[in-house]
């Protein structure tokens, strides 16, 4: 700004008044400056550099952490749904198969059983009533009788 200052005035004033004016800025500036570094604090600028720094890094990591962490447990996430259902499948169609065959084959073992049963009872039955020639002989038998 003082240097713009000094321009205007060289335009509007003079030359004289206008660099007189410039350099009185800069040397303004410069002994605000010497005064500056007198006060220089190295402990404190590092400080402040060492606090940037951290501030920045965990920024940055931690940034960089949960993006990583979040891809990571994405894809443990896809791969264990991936491994359950796989497996689920296998353990269920393992289980229904076998618990199908064992109901199948225990059912059909109960009613071939009961098939069976209900045969030798008809067989016994057979067995029991006399036969066709037999019964023609009984009747002849109550005919002879009769008279």
């Amino acid at each position: 700004m003082l240097i713009l200052l000094a321009v205007v005035l060289i335009l509007l004033l003079g030359t004289d008044v206008g660099v007189a004016f410039g350099i009185g800025a800069l040397v303004s500036y410069v002994i605000h400056v010497v005064w500056k570094m007198a006060r220089f604090d190295p402990e404190w600028m590092t400080q402040e550099v060492t606090e940037k720094v951290e501030e920045t890094l965990t920024e940055e990591v931690t940034e960089s952490v949960e993006q990583t962490v979040s891809e990571e447990v994405e894809e443990a996430t896809e791969n264990v749904e991936q491994s359950v259902a796989e497996e689920v499948t296998e353990k269920v169609e393992q289980t229904v198969t076998e618990e199908v065959t064992e109901n199948v084959e225990q059912t059909v073992t109960e009613e071939m059983t009961d098939i069976i049963e209900q045969l030798e009872q008809v067989n016994q039955r057979v067995d029991r009533r006399p036969r066709a020639d037999e019964i023609d002989e009984m009747q002849d038998e109550e005919e002879d009788d009769d008279r």
